[in-house]
């Protein structure tokens, strides 16, 4: 089956079709990706390039977030390359979509139901994860940029993405509940 893949649920792991419903939206997270990581950003100030990457993880689960992370960065490289390809933050950006949607699957409950919080502290975990710890210690091993202000310039930025995040994906997966576009 080409519709099979492995999702890591509280149970474990096990084998779950995703819908051409879910691959058409997923297509759509992975073009917003690019658009807002490498045509609607001001590099080192303004990027909201995980948006879709995190709302895929949140709502979707956590693999097709990590697909959306892993190509939305690959396709964003060959089209607009900023540098070498560096695999490692191929591998950041699949788990910014991984882990907010493994740990709002324990849990297993609706998307529609999850309360701010729920939201908040997943996309808070994640984003500590990935953007304050893992790049910038990237990018001291990498390049030698000191990892005490890269660190620290990333936790301010997340200050303010990581609630406007949760705010976006609330108000989204509720109306997109709703209306029928997000499968219950």
């Amino acid at each position: 089956m080409w519709q099979t893949v492995i999702s890591y649920m509280k149970g474990g792991i096990f084998l779950k079709k995703i819908s051409i419903r879910n691959i058409t939206i997923s297509g759509f997270l992975i073009a917003l990706n690019i658009v807002l990581s490498r045509f609607i950003t001001i590099p080192g100030i303004i990027n909201f390039g995980g948006f879709p990457i995190i709302f895929a993880g949140i709502v979707l689960g956590p693999v097709i977030g990590g697909i959306v992370g892993a190509v939305g960065d690959i396709v964003s490289f060959i089209i607009k390359p900023t540098g070498s390809f560096m695999p490692h933050f191929v591998l950041t950006s699949a788990l910014t979509g991984i882990i907010p949607g493994i740990l709002m699957n324990i849990p297993k409950a609706d998307v529609h139901k999850f309360s701010f919080w729920r939201i908040f502290l997943c996309i808070f975990v994640g984003q500590v994860t990935t953007s304050v710890l893992m790049v910038p210690y990237f990018r001291n091993i990498l390049f030698g940029h000191p990892l005490s202000i890269t660190m620290t310039k990333a936790a301010i930025k997340q200050a303010v993405n990581i609630p406007v995040y949760s705010i976006l994906i609330k108000v989204l997966a509720e109306s997109l509940t709703k209306a029928g576009v997000i499968e219950k």
